[in-house]
């Protein structure tokens, strides 16, 4: 078997006790049908005969009855289990995809990744378990109706064995051409799915840049590429069943002709080239069905394949995560708690950070953004960190947070290597507020307690207050539960940012990671703010990537950085007297904010 198979086996394994059933009630189902041409050919006896066939045709009668309701829950239970493979398949790739290292997720498309899990998945309803049902069911119906046919008469079985060869020769032939379409198919869909992410994730700026055509354009043009791919996709598919159903319709002919002249000749009876016709007239859907079937498998198969390159895509550690955790969950009902809290319990010592000769590129083959790095932040107090853009500040986050991991030296949390510690644990540790300060679709409420899910009432308005947004709020027609739309977009930039600082507040952490915080704030807010900050650093440790004067200068250190290194650490005062670079920043746009 194919690496694609294989992968669509995996998914199928799990449900092969459902899937069995549902193919042994489709299975049962033919077999009535299979015996439906005997009754009738037992009808015409003993109608030839002059004989009541009151007996035969009640036969007949159940068989069509019974063979029409277990087919009928047959197809139910395989769709029943389709769908727990397609959920099943979605749930493991929203866990892998949630746990993908941030250098993978940054190298591939949204777009792409999403329609893995709806389009691709799709796919696996609609072609796996019919596929088995058709294998397995139309193989097995097949063979008993080729030997039946040949218990009628050996002649017209040898015709119509010619015709199966066939077949089986059409589809060996066009079966892979399917698969490789289908997978094209479903790249060329990936891609437009990638398009339509961009479009949407910059729609303003596509609005005020009057580009509506321009991205139209390039969203026609994945459309039409997914097109083409699709249609030939289904010209293959159409090549397959097309032929498969003219030679059925040519044995069809061939046989009503070799068994009109073996009637003639007196070597059959019409009653048996009756049923001959009835059989090879069941024969021919079950063709179809095999060719269906080996069809649908090699869609299934691409998609299946699809889906594997995301599970086998890196992923951080959550094997550490889960057993820390699960800890935690176990101290906690030790202790006579609910266990599994979802923050740490308040630590009062604030975090240690040292940046130990880190050397640091994005990628192979880049420029290095860090050039053997060195400091050392005590736990507590408020540190900033200045510099022209592109020095490698926020990379500095990135690395304590180990979204990367440096190609040399150490970062150390505590004394301790980060990649020593559990992401879960480590991460707990920490607040951090991103750049361009995220807000996720949703209520107020959720945002905030995006990683606090046990945060309590009064700390969500404790921590509104801490960034002046207890007014806001009491102003939003629902409070907290008020949807604050796609990305936040029903909040201003700087309400953003307060939503976002309040939300690592929540989380109680020992280290708070600050870059460019305050970066939309206007005066009054900012100020406040800065009061707020000047008084958690009293108790955490606090790290900032500032690009105003007013934030660093009452910093108790500044860490100033230039072209990947770390050219000097004092006060604002010492800094001043001591280095150039610095006192040209303090006097520039650069620092001095708007």
């Amino acid at each position: 078997m194919t690496t694609a198979s294989l992968a669509l086996v995996g998914h199928l394994r799990p449900q092969r006790g459902r899937m069995a059933a549902g193919v042994l009630l489709g299975l049962l189902g033919s077999v009535m049908g299979l015996a439906q041409p005997m009754a009738a050919k037992q009808v015409m006896d003993d109608m030839g005969r002059g004989g009541p066939a009151y007996g035969p045709v009640i036969a007949l009668s159940v068989l069509v009855a019974a063979g029409g309701i277990l087919a009928g829950l047959g197809h139910y239970v395989l769709d029943r289990s389709a769908e727990s493979i397609v959920c099943a398949a979605r749930r493991r790739l929203i866990d892998r995809l949630l746990a993908l290292r941030v250098p993978v997720v940054e190298r591939t498309e949204p777009g792409d990744l999403i329609s893995r899990v709806t389009s691709d998945t799709a796919l696996l309803r609609q072609s796996a378990p019919q596929a088995v049902s058709a294998a397995v069911t139309g193989t097995l119906i097949t063979l008993a109706t080729v030997v039946m046919m040949g218990l009628l008469d050996a002649v017209l079985l040898g015709v119509t064995l010619g015709v199966i060869a066939f077949v089986g020769i059409v589809v060996a032939v066009v079966a892979p051409r399917i698969g490789r379409a289908t997978r094209h198919t479903q790249e060329a869909v990936g891609r437009m799915g990638a398009a339509l992410e961009r479009a949407l994730g910059a729609f303003r700026t596509i609005k005020a840049s009057g580009a509506e055509r321009q991205e139209a354009g390039a969203l026609y043009r994945a459309a039409e590429h997914a097109r083409r791919t699709g249609v030939r996709a289904a010209a293959w598919e159409a090549v397959s069943a097309t032929l498969s159903a003219v030679v059925v319709q040519v044995c069809f002919l061939v046989v009503l002709g070799v068994g009109g002249a073996r009637v003639t000749s007196g070597a059959i009876g019409v009653s048996t080239l009756v049923a001959f016709l009835l059989y090879l007239f069941a024969l021919a859907p079950r063709i179809g069905q095999l060719v269906e079937g080996v069809g649908q498998f090699q869609i299934g198969s691409a998609a299946a394949a699809r889906i594997r390159e995301v599970e086998n895509m890196e992923a951080e550690n959550l094997e550490a995560e889960k057993l820390e955790t699960e800890k935690l969950q176990v101290e906690g009902e030790r202790h006579g708690g609910e266990g599994g809290a979802s923050r740490p319990k308040a630590d009062p010592l604030p975090a240690r950070v040292a940046f130990r000769d880190v050397r640091f590129a994005y990628r192979p083959g880049l420029p290095r953004v860090h050039h053997r790095v060195s400091f050392t932040v005590p736990g507590g107090g408020l540190t900033a960190f200045v510099g022209p853009s592109g020095t490698g500040k926020t990379t500095v986050f990135s690395l304590i947070e180990r979204f990367y991991d440096p190609d040399a030296g150490q970062v150390l949390l505590d004394g301790k290597d980060v990649r020593q510690w559990p992401l879960a644990e480590l991460r707990a540790a920490i607040g951090y507020v991103e750049q361009d300060t995220p807000v996720l679709a949703g209520t107020l409420r959720e945002n905030l307690t995006l990683g606090a899910v046990d945060a309590t009432e009064e700390e969500l308005r404790h921590a509104l207050r801490l960034v002046r947004l207890d007014g806001v709020t009491d102003r939003l027609p629902l409070g907290l539960d008020t949807d604050v739309g796609h990305r936040g977009s029903r909040l201003s930039g700087g309400e953003r940012q307060r939503v976002a600082i309040a939300r690592a507040l929540l989380r109680r952490p020992r280290l708070l990671l600050l870059d460019e915080a305050t970066s939309q704030l206007d005066a009054a807010n900012e100020a406040a703010l800065r009061d707020t900050i000047t008084d958690i650093a009293g108790r955490i440790t606090v790290l900032v990537v500032a690009h105003r004067l007013s934030t660093v200068t009452t910093a108790d250190r500044i860490v100033v950085m230039e072209a990947g290194h770390v050219r000097a650490v004092g006060t604002h005062a010492e800094l001043l007297e001591a280095d150039s670079l610095y006192r040209e920043l303090a006097t520039t746009q650069l620092l001095n904010g708007r």
